[in-house]
């Protein structure tokens, strides 16, 4: 009778996930590494349906796994910078800013429409109860 529920609240602990790890991707937009080391890279949430028990019907989502962003990170040339290698070079991080921005807004309307079915179907229930009584 309560799997929306569980649905729903499975649909806000990933978003929660998913904004947790953009806030953790934008917190190191500006994160260095010294030479040698590799750049930090943005984490990427994949989450999959939640089909566990035979018959299932809508289980929910779950996260399957993080994975780092691809792609070449940006070298500039800034003697300057105390983690700049010996020939000037810094390494930058590898976050698509533009790309966290737009999963940050899905993310957090993901997390509003998974409380707006919670809270829909809490008052649903409610209105059951009273007609049963």
């Amino acid at each position: 009778m309560f799997e929306s529920l569980d649905i729903a609240a499975s649909g806000v602990g990933l978003a929660q996930t998913w904004l947790d790890t953009i806030a953790h991707n934008l917190a190191n937009v500006n994160t260095v590494r010294p030479p040698g080391e590799e750049p930090f890279r943005a984490d990427l949430v994949w989450a999959e349906e939640n089909v566990e028990g035979p018959g299932y019907n809508g289980s929910g989502v779950r996260v399957r796994r993080f994975v780092d962003q691809e792609g070449a990170p940006m070298r500039v040339y800034d003697p300057t910078h105390p983690l700049a290698d010996e020939d000037g070079i810094v390494t930058l991080p590898v976050v698509d800013m533009a790309g966290q921005m737009a999963d940050l807004i899905v993310a957090q309307r993901s997390y509003q429409l998974n409380l707006r079915v919670i809270e829909t179907s809490r008052e649903a229930y409610e209105t059951a109860l009273r007609i049963g009584r």
